[in-house]
């Protein structure tokens, strides 16, 4: 009797992909919702745009073209790693720009350094870059191993892994709750403090998919799907990255100060990927647009279109919202 066909090996459920859907390439960036970005700042010749995430320069390098010979594109990056790039790709459309290593948070020193009391639009796109993501050494990936760093200026703060193996479980719960939405917080906690030290990628994902394993639901007949939209280890890898950067923070900080440095008819665009940063976003603008700072606000946040977000899956869960300043804003 000849030997039964081996059953094929099941492929880990976090590398599952939907057939027909395109991954972005390893090393490639693209720039989210770009047409939509220059739609909704509609950049004329003469203008100050900053863009407050450069990465790459995706964004800047199609604003920059736009602003011609006697405007000027001020950017600014966490990442110091991503400004020799940029600069050389900016460098290619001839026009004007400025470069800073920091926070947008810090945007107000940032001007006034370049000789500008206000601007004509402002960008940013809060989502990581590809390039980012790929690199194993910056850990922000749980597809790769790497160390737990998640820092996106390496040059100061605490890591993803000084976090970990230093916050009480109670601290740990709570900021996968609050910053990943994850409803097995408790458990994931426990586990993790249990396990300490932990400095590696692989080693925290492997230990979230044994304290909260992905359910599915079954059926007679029917193909396994998925329980959670995300997986446990995309929400607390989420709320680490959040957590070391002080993203939502820095986001408040920058609501709270862009209304003084927009020239009036001036447009805000703000890009976010993550529920929380988005729900910061539409409250400050509603209050805006409430308080009179902005004469109007999207009442709906922009998505990718389906094309979008079958050729670069990363970009599904971007939301685009936007603010414009009323006429009796700063002159300028």
């Amino acid at each position: 009797m000849p030997d039964p066909e081996p059953k094929k090996k099941k492929r880990p459920f976090h590398r599952v992909r939907k057939r027909g859907t395109r991954s972005t390439a390893d090393g490639e960036h693209r720039p989210v919702l770009l047409a939509e970005v220059l739609r909704v700042l509609d950049p004329k010749p003469g203008q100050v745009l900053v863009d407050g995430t450069l990465g790459f320069a995706g964004h800047s390098f199609e604003l920059l073209k736009l602003l011609g010979p006697d405007g000027k594109l001020i950017a600014t990056d966490l990442d110091l790693a991503n400004l020799p790039p940029a600069d050389e790709k900016l460098r290619e459309v001839g026009f004007p720009f400025a470069l800073h290593h920091g926070n947008f948070a810090g945007l107000p020193a940032v001007l006034a350094e370049n000789g500008h009391a206000g601007i004509d639009g402002f960008l940013a796109d809060l989502g990581m870059s590809s390039m980012q993501v790929d690199d194993r050494s910056r850990g922000f990936s749980f597809m790769r191993d790497g160390p737990l760093d998640m820092r996106m200026d390496r040059s100061r703060g605490k890591t993803a892994a000084d976090l970990l193996n230093g916050m009480s479980e109670a601290e740990l719960a709570a900021a996968f709750r609050d910053l990943g939405d994850e409803p097995m917080a408790d458990s994931i906690a426990a586990a993790i403090v249990k396990a300490r030290p932990l400095t590696m990628t692989l080693q925290l994902r492997d230990l979230i998919e044994a304290a909260a394993p992905v359910q599915v639901l079954r059926g007679p007949g029917r193909p396994p799907a998925r329980k959670q939209r995300l997986l446990p280890a995309t929400r607390v890898f989420q709320s680490l990255r959040i957590l070391v950067n002080r993203e939502l923070a820095n986001l408040t900080h920058l609501l709270r100060t862009l209304p003084d440095l927009l020239r009036p008819g001036s447009t805000a665009a703000i890009i976010c990927f993550h529920s929380g940063e988005d729900r910061i976003v539409k409250a400050a603008f509603r209050e805006g647009v409430r308080t009179g700072i902005y004469s109007a606000a999207s009442d709906d946040p922009i998505r990718p279109s389906e094309q979008e977000k079958l050729d670069n899956p990363r970009c599904r869960s971007a939301k685009l919202r936007w603010a414009r300043t009323a006429v009796t804003g700063i002159e300028s």
